[in-house]
């Protein structure tokens, strides 16, 4: 059985430490188990969901490494 996790935030904004460590903890995991990491953007918020926000989260997120 492969291991799967996904970090899913809203793209609403950017990034914050409590999204961060859920992500962290994810890849880890993931990472520790021979598995994937997805990331999956949940715009349920369709009014402040934009793409710049999207692109900002994926910016943050590939500077984390």
């Amino acid at each position: 059985m492969t291991v799967t996790t996904r970090f899913a935030p809203a793209p609403t904004g950017r990034l914050h430490v409590g999204n961060i460590r859920t992500g962290l903890h994810n890849w880890l995991f993931a990472r520790r188990q021979g598995g994937r990491f997805i990331l999956r953007l949940d715009d349920t918020d369709r009014e402040r969901s934009t793409e710049a926000n999207a692109e900002g989260i994926r910016a943050d997120l590939a500077w984390l490494g």
